[in-house]
């Protein structure tokens, strides 16, 4: 006996109870539900298939995803075999007005603490490699000149070389492109420069790189607020800023007007990862918040900016940044791993809900003399 046929429409409300659990948004408003074909079978029923497009890296989450649009499109009266394909698209988004975007990059987040000493190496650095791990490919900028750290935490030796003699190639580790000026200079050999030599130095690795279809470029930036920030606010095309902290007043002060200087240059803040939350003794699990507690979330409050995730105080963690090995690659099964995940997940989804940049569609006019 042949069942009332299924309308598209009624694909459409069936997907519109269900959310993305990393957007908060049903598929049809966010526009992920795509290509929706309904088609009759022998047995007088329907058959479903959908694609969902996810405009950000979730690899981890393509099956849970596919999963849970398949079951509740199995609910639909008469709805014989559903098919769900779930893929990822990541595109450029918008930048400062003015700024054109870099060749092969399509969106850059910049890194910042207030200060130094609060993890943002470390959290840049396992940020980067957790995007990778959920599908992005991914290049890191290590734009602290005077202290660059990511050769290191990468595990990464030797020089870049240059294929032209006018663009440097990134160096790779872990599924990483990166460039440092740590690279190109002794380890030992301290950068005696003023402010605009480093700020030329800055503009040369980002725009004399040759970054290879990145979807997403972490910038590392130096603790403050001085000439680099300003640069890049100026002169880099970046699609929002990540603020690092401790929950320790003292830092947050300094974090504080980090992020006020974002504001002030047009740079989205994409939200706050809040470092050293939480030490748990290796010995009797005893919990202590060494550095104050709530700091981040409270700061988030303030100047209603998400708190991205909060990061415990583990030797580990230090460890194997130490070791060339960060966290993300060295337990990828870990609950610190997958805190950045989360993190990497949340600012991506961020990044997604931006208005999109279609400067690459408009064609150049070159204006020449005949």
């Amino acid at each position: 006996m042949a069942t009332t046929p299924i309308t598209e429409q009624d694909v459409q409300t069936a997907l519109k109870q269900l959310t993305d659990p990393n957007t908060k948004t049903d598929y049809v408003t966010a526009k992920s539900a795509k290509n929706i074909k309904i088609e009759s079978n022998s047995v007088g029923g329907n058959n479903v298939s959908v694609d969902i497009l996810l405009g950000y890296p979730g690899k981890s989450q393509i099956e849970p995803i596919r999963k849970a649009v398949a079951d509740q499109l199995k609910t639909l009266p008469g709805v014989g075999s559903v098919t769900v394909n779930v893929s990822i698209k990541i595109v450029p988004h918008a930048v400062q007005r003015g700024v054109k975007l870099i060749p092969g990059v399509k969106n850059i987040i910049a890194v910042a603490s207030g200060k130094g000493g609060v993890g943002k190496s470390t959290t840049a650095v396992n940020l980067a490699l957790a995007l990778a791990a959920e599908g992005a490919s991914v290049g890191i900028l290590d734009a602290d000149i005077y202290g660059p750290s990511q050769p290191m935490m990468l595990g990464i030796a030797g020089r870049p070389e240059s294929k032209d003699g006018k663009s440097l190639e990134p160096m790779e580790a872990h599924g990483l492109q990166a460039m440092s000026i740590g690279f190109l200079i002794d380890t030992e050999t301290p950068m005696v420069w003023r402010g605009p030599m480093v700020t030329q130095a800055l503009e040369q690795l980002v725009n004399e790189t040759k970054w290879r279809d990145v979807d997403y470029l972490v910038v590392d930036l130096p603790p403050g607020t001085g000439d680099i920030q300003l640069t890049l606010a100026q002169r880099v095309p970046v699609t929002g800023a990540v603020i690092v902290t401790t929950p320790q007043d003292i830092a947050l002060i300094d974090a504080r007007k980090g992020l006020k200087m974002f504001e002030k240059v047009g740079i989205p803040i994409l939200g706050i990862v809040e470092n050293m939350s939480l030490h748990i003794c290796s010995k009797c699990g005893h919990e202590e918040h060494i550095f104050g507690e709530g700091g981040g979330s409270r700061m988030g409050t303030d100047y209603n900016v998400e708190l991205l995730g909060s990061l415990p105080l583990d030797i580990n963690i230090r460890k194997q940044a130490d070791s060339g090995k960060p966290t993300v690659v060295a337990d990828p099964d870990g609950r610190v791993s997958e805190i950045y995940r989360q993190i990497a997940r949340r600012v991506a989804v961020k990044i997604a809900e931006k208005q999109q940049d279609h400067s690459a569609a408009f064609p150049k006019i070159v204006v020449k003399n005949t």
